[in-house]
């Protein structure tokens, strides 16, 4: 179950942001679950910190390599956080957002799903 979701749209593209806080085996579960709601989507993006045991991962789901899962990790280590994940869901809009424009909304998605 996530905890917080929502969707940003930048140049058409729409990327739909969850997350979630609990374990490993909740997150396995979870995925498989999101992948199969947005079928469609372009890309589906993750990145988690679990604590028991430690464990961290990025996950770019055919982005330019660390474009989209590691800005997300990224965020959950500046904010010091774990025993969550970030997923986000990709709809391409059409217009290219080049490398930048990608780890700026990766960036954005994970910061609101962050946020409090």
């Amino acid at each position: 179950m996530t905890t917080k979701q929502g969707v940003i749209e930048v140049k058409k593209s729409k990327f739909y942001y969850y997350r979630y806080d609990g374990d490993m085996a909740g997150f396995d579960a979870l995925l498989p679950k999101i992948k199969s709601e947005h079928k469609k989507a372009t890309h589906v993006v993750y990145a988690y910190s679990f604590s028991q045991p430690f464990n961290e991962k990025c996950c770019d789901d055919g982005e330019p390599k660390s474009t989209a899962g590691a800005p997300i990790l990224s965020v959950i280590q500046k904010k010091k956080l774990s025993n969550v994940a970030v997923i986000v869901v990709r709809y391409f809009g059409g217009i290219k957002l080049g490398a930048g424009g990608l780890v700026r909304a990766y960036t954005k998605s994970a910061s609101e799903a962050l946020s409090d």
